[in-house]
């Protein structure tokens, strides 16, 4: 069976990324059901494995979600990486994005998470670009 247009474009430009960045609010203890459908059109697809993910959970009280989507991802054979994983605690403020990139507590840690997913997306793009095989041919020269 073909997957929809939009499933197809979903998993195109999934494959292209180098890596994710996934932030999502908890419903009913859970992962919003948008997410979890887009993340189950991608189960069976590579486009996900080994792909370096960072997680934000914007309420430190929403842990149900938050432990339910790594569940997920880990299933999906993704790589979680650590230090591109936060909590912040945002509900209640009437931030927009300005002035949560500019919030001088928030600030060094949103770009410390992102610098380690992008180490991340670029190790993953090496290893990406290297041909199966490559470095065996190395070692036997």
């Amino acid at each position: 069976m073909t997957a929809p247009p939009a499933v197809q474009a979903l998993r195109r430009e999934t494959l292209r990324a180098d890596g994710l960045l996934i932030s999502s609010p908890e419903y009913a203890h859970g992962v919003p059901g948008s997410l979890k459908n887009a993340l189950d059109w991608l189960v069976s697809d590579a486009s996900m494995i080994y792909k370096p993910i960072g997680l934000w959970n914007p309420s430190p009280h929403a842990t149900h979600a938050h432990a339910a989507l790594a569940e997920t991802l880990r299933t999906m054979s993704t790589e979680r990486v650590e230090e591109a994983c936060l909590v912040v605690s945002l509900a209640g403020r009437s931030l927009d994005a300005a002035a949560i990139a500019g919030d001088p507590e928030l600030r060094p840690r949103l770009r410390a998470a992102l610098d380690a997913l992008a180490a991340a997306a670029r190790e993953y793009s090496a290893r990406r670009a290297t041909p199966p095989g490559a470095a065996a041919l190395e070692i036997a020269r």
